[in-house]
């Protein structure tokens, strides 16, 4: 009969339950799974962005389950990452979170959307160009306030600014480099800002245009030919690698002194 109870009483202290209450913090982890359930809740219900808060709340609910180990955020917040240690010791996420650390995550993002992406508008209206430099002055305004407030070294503030440009892979891909301790909760707000978008723009197209312009049908201003759909993106991304060899994906630049 002891050995009955010594069994469960292992069991019981062996459960996520039992591991959560503790925690000193316990309640943060309560927060975190009321989180989820309101992202799951925006994917499911809503159809808001399913493809990005989807995975976005597994991830949470699997981080935060106590006791599963699936990852250990502590590995990642050092300068020196002991890479055999992920391998070796690592949980699933661990494994996965490696592609975040060695930037490889952000350029298949990238490749993927580039791939997808019709050029038509823009090639046919290059000025609606100048309607994209808006998100970047966002970068500006955001790192500038980030700074403003003394909660962020300078590093850390440029990376927040980068949400501001309105590019989940771009601001993965600075934080990792800028600020690696500051990479979760960046990655978090980025995208789930983006996958709010539909609660958050309609009310500002209402207050900046009237129903009459809402109803324009937009359509393209002339036949864009398939060739110049092939060159365009050939020929930015030849350029603009030649101009700034680092957006291809390099760390650091060369030493050119």
């Amino acid at each position: 009969m002891a050995e009955i109870m010594q069994s469960i009483e292992t069991f019981l202290k062996g459960t996520g339950i039992y591991q959560l209450f503790q925690q000193p913090d316990w309640w943060k982890t309560v927060v975190m799974f009321v989180i989820v359930g309101v992202l799951l809740y925006f994917a499911i219900v809503k159809q808001y962005e399913p493809l990005l808060l989807l995975p976005i709340a597994i991830g949470m609910l699997l981080t935060n389950i106590p006791g599963a180990g699936i990852f250990h955020a502590d590995w990642f917040v050092q300068t020196d990452i002991d890479y055999m240690q992920v391998l070796h010791d690592g949980g699933f996420l661990d494994i996965l979170y490696l592609g975040v650390k060695l930037g490889v995550y952000p350029c298949l993002i990238f490749i993927g959307i580039g791939a997808m992406t019709d050029f038509t508008p823009l090639i046919a209206n290059p000025k609606s160009l100048l309607i994209g430099a808006g998100a970047q002055l966002g970068v500006f305004v955001a790192f500038a306030l980030a700074l403003i407030s003394g909660q962020f070294t300078p590093e850390e503030a440029a990376a927040i600014g980068i949400i501001g440009g309105a590019d989940g892979p771009t601001a993965i891909l600075v934080t990792k480099i800028l600020a690696p301790n500051r990479l979760p909760a960046i990655a978090i707000a980025a995208y789930s800002y983006m996958a709010l978008i539909p609660m958050i723009q309609p009310p500002f197209m209402k207050l900046l245009t009237t129903k009459k312009e809402r109803a324009i049908k937009m359509e393209s201003l002339r036949e864009v030919s398939k060739v110049e759909k092939i060159i365009f993106p050939v020929l930015v991304t030849a350029v603009v690698g030649l101009i700034v060899p680092r957006c291809a994906g390099a760390d650091r630049l060369p030493d050119v002194r």
